[in-house]
Formats: C-alpha cells, sequence, structure tokens
C-alpha cells in the first residue's frame, strides 16, 4: 500500500511510503520521492519581517491552497542597494523567528547564498533546477505588479512562476494591463483568478525601524521573539 507521508530524510518533502504489515507493527520502508507541490515565493528585504508580511504569507497560503510558503530574503534588492539596516545573518534570523512553528512556513536563503544583486528570475531558475517538480507562485503586491515589466527577463519569470497578487480591503481591482504584450493572455487569465484579498494592515518595515530609532514600542507589530531580538542585537538605534 503506498501512502503520502511526511519524509523524515527530507524534512518538508512529502513521499511515498510502502507498508508491509510486520507480526505486531507495519514496518515503514521510505521511498525519498518529492511528489510535486506547490509553493508560493515571497522575496522581500524583511527588515524587519512584521506581522503583515506573515498575514500575507498566510492569506495566499490558504487562499491559493499552497502546499508551503518559502520566504526568500534578499541579499541585495536592485531597487534598494546600499539601503539594508540589519545584516544578512540578523535578517534571517528574524524571518526564522517569526516562521518557527509554522509547519508550512521555510527560510529559503538562495539569494544570499548567491550574494550580488538578487534578480527574481535567477532564483527561479535556481529553484526549478533544484526542484523541477514543484510548481512555483510568485507572491506580490499590486505595486510590485506594476512595477514586474521593468525587471530583468518579466515574460521568464512569468513562465516559471504565476504570479500571486495581493490585495488590501478597499484597494481598487488589480490591474493586469502592464503585463499585456509580456505574458501570453491564457496566463493573465490565470492570474486574475488567483488574486488574494487580505485585510488592510498599515504597517512597514520603515515605520518600524523609525520607531525603533525614536525609543517607540513596535509590541503587536511584528512578533514578540523579533521584538526581543532587535532589542537584545541592539538593531535599528540609528
Amino acid at each position: 500500500m503506498m501512502d503520502r507521508m511526511i519524509c523524515p530524510v527530507r524534512p518538508g518533502v512529502v513521499c511515498g511510503a510502502k507498508l508491509f504489515p510486520g507480526s505486531r507493527s507495519a514496518t515503514v520502508t521510505w521511498s525519498v520521492r518529492a511528489i510535486m507541490a506547490s509553493i508560493g515565493l515571497f522575496g522581500g528585504s524583511f527588515d524587519p519581517v512584521h506581522l503583515g508580511h506573515l498575514l500575507l504569507a498566510e492569506s495566499c497560503l490558504e487562499a491559493v491552497g499552497l502546499d508551503a510558503v518559502w520566504w526568500v530574503p534578499a541579499a541585495t534588492p536592485p531597487h534598494k542597494i546600499d539601503r539594508h539596516r540589519a545584516s544578512a545573518p540578523h535578517r534571517v534570523e528574524m524571518l526564522h523567528l517569526a516562521t518557527a512553528g509554522h509547519p508550512r512556513f521555510r527560510v529559503e536563503e538562495c539569494e544570499l547564498r548567491r550574494g550580488g544583486v538578487s534578480y527574481t528570475v535567477d532564483t527561479l531558475r535556481e529553484l526549478t533546477a533544484r526542484e523541477p517538480d514543484h510548481q512555483w507562485y510568485l507572491l506580490m503586491g499590486a505595486d510590485t505588479l506594476a512595477d514586474l515589466p521593468t525587471w530583468r527577463e518579466p515574460a521568464t519569470i512569468c513562465r516559471l512562476a504565476t504570479p500571486v497578487v495581493v490585495t488590501r480591503a478597499g484597494e481598487p481591482p488589480v490591474d493586469f494591463g502592464r503585463l499585456q504584450g509580456i505574458v501570453a493572455p491564457e496566463r493573465i487569465e490565470a492570474c486574475r483568478r488567483l488574486v488574494v484579498t487580505m485585510p488592510a494592515i498599515g504597517l512597514s518595515s520603515t515605520d518600524l525601524r523609525q520607531r525603533v530609532a525614536a525609543g517607540r514600542s513596535i509590541r503587536y507589530r511584528t512578533p514578540r521573539a523579533v521584538e526581543a531580538y532587535i532589542k537584545t542585537q541592539g538593531l535599528y538605534r540609528t
């Protein structure tokens, strides 16, 4: 009998398991073969991560029916060169603290290992080569979608991953017109069907950094563990 189970050899990977009845209990023989999974990629600086990020990821996980969300901290985003306030190790540690305990969240450090300017198309090529059986979704806000045509190889990005656009309650409908001429019409229609609406939360990493620098509270704006880490490490004080 074949069943789908979480593999202990590769945590987070669903594998096929053959169960052979024994005299008292079943013997499990693991076949380490990844089953195709739907993975949402959530990239950004996360400097620092806040509750708005977490709500966006959870909203997409539920609305799209994703198997997991992989958080992808950038080494150097093309639009934020030399603007990081916290080092990569600090940003990664805060992500691990924020996502700890969620079985379907994972921190993927491929862009940090690669170094340099982090281009989404390079990340998608790397992940597709590593996990060819997975189906990739790119989580983004409506403002990011508007900028997508200016990214490196936007057509390739939309071929390797399906954009999932997140809007806040009360915002106008998403304009997919910017993708015309770059993405096939049927691909645009698929994106329209995947629009996710989340509650409007006025949080930003910039605001959190400014509050810390001014000696103000960031409680209930980021997970308690992240708040404590920022304090003990002395981050964002200047």
